[in-house]
């Protein structure tokens, strides 16, 4: 089993009642300090704390809201680093365990000259996959109003069915499910096994994030623009669907109504984080007030910005460093960044 931290009864000041749970990987991403090379070519690489689910936790934080984070990493130097940043970030970190017998995950990423990225995972087996049902934080899993996660922890057991099991206990306590694919094909066993892991757990999320490549990805090539498309992936029990673009913005779908809320025209440096920071920006209003779910207008002015959100944060390099505060994104909605 791994051990969990220590208690310390001062660590969540912030209310309650909006709490957001997000669950899964946490690792730290090594990368390069020179742009536009590839693995083999970058001279140096800086360690960056990384992983979707806890770059969500920390957004939702740093725009004030309140959040936490499940997860195992490794006994070791990098897994205790990776927990004092989530505290140092005002993130709940009892849900964290840590494994005495693996590594805190590790991710080479390169970015091209356009700040998109390309990885190399080394997670054979890494502490985050090896989570165990037993060792889940049920009580925080509970207190949660939306609980959040990602596809992979669905690749691998035990962590596969510890993600069931905590899904299972937030919707029995009338919790709001939150999913983002996040789709990263390498870490999967084929894409036919990524389509049908993503898919698995497709019916019982509440509020789905996808972009426009998972859209052609789980419906093997149609058209991402296509609302007929869209649609198709549009579940009986869905309350709100997102589909990002980038600088584009972002499409919504809901039961009653579906639009796009146009993006902020920045200068990319490094597109790392730029969704976890738009599904922060989105979570941390609905935990606040989720009858926007009802309402188009304030619907889209929380995706506005939440659209912010994502802008701001690919100015900078790397994902928890750039994710911004509520005043630098109202700031950046009424007076143009670029």
């Amino acid at each position: 089993m791994g051990k969990a931290l220590p208690t310390d009864d001062g660590s969540l000041q912030k209310d309650d009642s909006a709490l957001v749970v997000c669950f899964g990987e946490m690792l730290i991403d090594f990368v390069p300090t020179t742009s536009g090379l590839s693995l083999a070519e970058a001279p140096a690489f800086k360690k960056a704390p990384g992983g979707a689910p806890a770059n969500v936790a920390v957004g939702i934080a740093r725009l004030g809201g309140s959040s936490a984070f499940i997860g195992k990493v490794g006994e070791d130097e990098f897994g205790y680093m990776l927990a004092d940043i989530l505290k140092e970030n005002n993130v709940n970190n009892e849900g964290m365990r840590f494994d005495p017998g693996a590594r805190t995950a590790l991710a080479f990423v390169t970015l091209r000259k356009d700040g998109e990225r390309e990885f190399m995972f080394y997670r054979n087996p890494s502490a985050d996959m090896l989570l165990q049902e037993a060792e889940l934080d049920f009580d925080l899993i509970r207190k949660a109003k939306i609980f959040h996660y990602g596809s992979i922890s669905l690749i691998t057991e035990p962590c596969k069915s510890a993600h069931i099991a905590a899904a299972k206990a937030a919707k029995d306590a009338g919790v709001i499910l939150s999913y983002d694919p996040n789709l990263r094909l390498p870490l999967w066993a084929s894409a036919e096994d990524a389509r049908e892991g993503i898919l698995s757990i497709w019916e019982t999320a509440d509020i789905i994030k996808i972009s426009e490549e998972e859209i052609s990805f789980l419906t093997k090539g149609e058209d991402p623009f296509d609302d007929a498309v869209v649609r198709k992936l549009y579940h009986p029990n869905l309350k709100l669907l997102l589909v990002t673009e980038g600088p584009e913005g972002c499409r919504y779908y809901t039961k009653e109504f579906s639009g796009r809320v146009k993006g902020l025209e920045v200068d990319a440096v490094d597109t790392t984080g730029a969704g976890d920071a738009f599904v922060a920006g989105i979570l941390s209003q609905l935990a606040a007030d989720v009858s926007l779910l009802q309402e188009e207008d304030r619907l889209r002015d929380a995706l506005s910005f939440a659209n912010g959100c994502g802008a701001l944060t690919v100015m900078e390099r790397g994902a928890i460093p750039a994710l911004p505060t509520r005043a630098a994104v109202l700031n950046a909605l009424l007076k143009p960044v670029a």
